[in-house]
Order: structure tokens, then C-alpha cells, then sequence
């Protein structure tokens, strides 16, 4: 055999089975006739869904769902709902599917179904530029000065209060804010002294901030960020499926370069 038949060949054969690779992902992945997807946001949590300075809501999770619904075939509607309503109206079935950086976690599993992971994240330290008080969660823990922004029922607060302080969920040196945002301006502020974020934002806001902000330590653990539904929906197993064949295909890959890597914050 020649050279050239034999790279013929090798290149007909990696022809077709990337064809009938991608022809199994396609049968993999259902048609839901166009059916209608009600899902609820809190556009709060840079970079995986937020308004942009034009006021447009966009993110991760945004181009994410887009992907999702056009392999699907279903039309998304969203709302918009606050952190603390969210698990709460996804469970009572309000609402077909919750998306905002949500945390897979057990004791949660018993108010709503997850899907499968589609991003992983490591919890991160996040201070002022010019913080030299503290240079880990010990030192923190250490100075009773030092004050900590979270939001109540997130990943952040817990991991604050049983990683990084003393377990009590109402020590008084966690400063309480009903968005993450707003904990992270009074960090800015200088009204308190520590936010925790998972490396997602944590590294898109510091980038951003021009030296006003660092971060300290080592990553205090890692999580595994899913979509919530309704107990016993039926929309798990198909959104599981395209989840599966974004991730084959590195669709999830190029969101992650797109929206961590080349997205700047505020531009």
C-alpha cells in the first residue's frame, strides 16, 4: 500500500466515525417539539448570567441555554426571581427550570431534582488590592476585626461559616446582603473585609477591577454547579443529554474560554 492510499484510508475512516459520533449524539439528544421552557434567573451572578451596561440580560448560562434549546428544539421564556425565592418557587413547580450558579448539594436534593453537572468551580478568597492584614481563611479567622460580606443560602456563606469562622450561621462578624453584588460594593467600600466567590466570578471580577481587588490563600474546596427542576420532572433526562453531547463536542469548552478567558467585566 502507498503512502497516500494508506493517509486516504486513515482519513476516511476518521471521516466516518467522527460522522457517525456525531450522527449518535444527535439520536442521543431528543426533539421536544418546540416545547416551551419557563426559565427563572437571577441575572446576579456575573459571568454566568447578569445585565450587561446596556441593561441586556447575558452570560454563560445564557449562551449555554441557547445551545441547549436549539438542540432540543424547545422555546425558553425567562423570569427573574431573587436568590432566596428561587429553590422554593422551582420546587412548588412555579417554574420549569432555575438557573444561577446553583450548587449541587444533598440536603437540596430533597426540594428539587439537578441536573448534571455542567461547570465545576473552586471557592476563592476575594479582598481589596491593598489588603495586608490577612493573607488566608487562619489569619481571617484570626483577627475578630475582620468582617465577612454573604449571601444567606448560598455556597459562599456556608463555606464562610463552617470553613472559614467558628460554624454559628449568626456570628456577627458575617455581614448578610441579599445579593451578591451588593456584598461585593461593600467590599469595595471597605465595609467589609472578605467576599467569597467561586473562581468563575472571583477571577473575572479581579481582572476587571484594575488592582482594586486580589485574591488571597488557597481554594477553600470545590463544587459542582447543575440546573434545578421540579421534583420528578421530565425535562432532567433531555437537558442531561444535551448537557452530555455540549460537553463531547467542547461547546462547553469554548463558553468557558468565551466568558472567563476573553469576556472583559464592564466593557
Amino acid at each position: 500500500m502507498t503512502l497516500t492510499a494508506w493517509a486516504t484510508g486513515v482519513t476516511s475512516a476518521l471521516t466516518l466515525t467522527l460522522g457517525l459520533t456525531a450522527t449518535a449524539f444527535a439520536q442521543d439528544v431528543p426533539d421536544l417539539g418546540g416545547r416551551e421552557v419557563v426559565v427563572v434567573t437571577e441575572n446576579a451572578y456575573p459571568p454566568l448570567q447578569f445585565l450587561d451596561k446596556d441593561g441586556n440580560a447575558i452570560g454563560w448560562e445564557y449562551d449555554a441555554m441557547a445551545e441547549i434549546a436549539k438542540r432540543l428544539n424547545i422555546t425558553v421564556k425567562y423570569e427573574n426571581i431573587s436568590w432566596d425565592a428561587m429553590i422554593p418557587a422551582v420546587s412548588e413547580g412555579q417554574f420549569d427550570l432555575g438557573m444561577t450558579g446553583i450548587t449541587i448539594r444533598d440536603d437540596r436534593k430533597d426540594k428539587v431534582d439537578f441536573s448534571d453537572a455542567y461547570m465545576r468551580s473552586e471557592m476563592l478568597m476575594m479582598v481589596r488590592g491593598d489588603e495586608e492584614r490577612f493573607t488566608d481563611a487562619v489569619t481571617f479567622a484570626a483577627n475578630a476585626d475582620l468582617l465577612m460580606a454573604a449571601q444567606p443560602g448560598t455556597t459562599p456563606f456556608y463555606v464562610g461559616v463552617y470553613e472559614v469562622l467558628d460554624g454559628n450561621e449568626e456570628n456577627p462578624r458575617i455581614v448578610k446582603f441579599e445579593t451578591f453584588g451588593a456584598g461585593l460594593e461593600a467590599l469595595r467600600a471597605g465595609d467589609v473585609d472578605l467576599v467569597l466567590s467561586d473562581s468563575t466570578a472571583a477571577n473575572g471580577y479581579v481582572s476587571a477591577s484594575d488592582g482594586g481587588l486580589k485574591i488571597i490563600g488557597e481554594a477553600l474546596g470545590a463544587e459542582d454547579f447543575g440546573f434545578i427542576f421540579p421534583k420528578g420532572s421530565d425535562l432532567v433526562a433531555p437537558i442531561n443529554a444535551a448537557i452530555a453531547s455540549m460537553k463531547a463536542d467542547g461547546t462547553l469548552d469554548a463558553l468557558n474560554t468565551k466568558w472567563f478567558l476573553e469576556y472583559k467585566m464592564g466593557e
